[in-house]
């Protein structure tokens, strides 16, 4: 069993940031920030997918669900927020969210779909973030002389991804969702996740006037390529999902919990459910 706790990280977002707060690198401040862009639209749509999907099972099916549900929309409201803050100092600095957009258009096209494909949909990006969280907690450099209280917020969040990853896909399993389709919405969702994070950060580079610059792309080259690169680190852990009998507690999440044990004294917990992992 897991304790899902919601908590209240302290650090203050009203305070502006340096544009470049990513130890002065133009392409991994322009990635983080993309990435947050898309996360109060997305979260807000987990959330919905989630708390729709439940109310299908019976009533005793909902009961090992309960703490779990509690606290992955308590996580994901409180990340939501979170991010809110940041992307209000993007916007004050005259950065324009566009893959926030999309996500809203998108989420329009699945009115009145089969609750379990918004599920399996919300199961392929949490288990994404995850594998992102996971890269993020294994190799510091990729902050590395980022603005502390904005490391903090990572790092915070790459831990609480860890934790909830499973979440609404136990409640997608236990709905009876069809493994093709599983496998299928992943293949999708990566299409589109991997297209819209490289739009955002390129015209997060623009707006910087830093996308023509050799050292953006140098940067470019070793956070995706080099030596613990994100993409070199992550495809593996990706392509798991696609096998038989997959669940992501496989994949582990000793470091997100490890970071929260360590850093307590950055984050009040608010409230604190009991999440049970089901298997099909």
């Amino acid at each position: 069993m897991t304790e899902l706790v919601v908590r209240r990280l302290l650090i203050d977002l009203n305070e502006p940031f340096e544009r470049h707060w990513n130890g002065g690198d133009a392409f991994r401040s322009a990635f983080f920030n993309a990435l947050s862009m898309s996360f109060p639209a997305g979260e807000q749509f987990f959330i919905d997918a989630v708390r729709t999907a439940v109310k299908r099972l019976p009533q005793a099916g909902r009961l090992p669900f309960e703490g779990a549900i509690k606290g992955f929309i308590g996580q994901e409201a409180t990340h939501r927020r979170i991010h809110a803050l940041f992307n209000g100092q993007l916007e004050r600095q005259g950065y324009v969210n566009r893959w926030e957009e999309r996500i809203v258009l998108r989420v329009q096209r699945l009115a009145g779909a089969d609750a379990r494909h918004a599920l399996a949909i919300t199961a392929a990006t949490e288990h994404i973030t995850a594998v992102l969280a996971e890269h993020l907690l294994s190799h510091p450099q990729t902050l590395a002389g980022a603005e502390p209280r904005l490391t903090t917020m990572w790092l915070w969040r790459a831990s609480e991804e860890s934790e909830h990853r499973s979440t609404a896909f136990d409640v997608y399993r236990a709905l009876g969702g069809d493994e093709v389709w599983r496998r299928r919405w992943m293949r999708t969702v990566t299409i589109f996740f991997v297209t819209d994070v490289l739009r955002q950060t390129l015209a997060n580079l623009r707006h910087d006037c830093a996308l023509l610059r050799l050292r953006t792309w140098r940067s470019a080259a070793a956070f995706c390529f080099g030596r613990g690169g994100l993409v070199r680190h992550a495809f593996r852990p990706w392509r798991a999902y696609f096998s038989r009998g997959f669940h992501p507690e496989q994949l582990g999440g000793d470091r997100g919990a490890q970071w929260l044990r360590d850093n307590s004294a950055k984050y009040v917990a608010v409230h604190q459910h009991r999440a049970g992992t089901i298997r099909a």
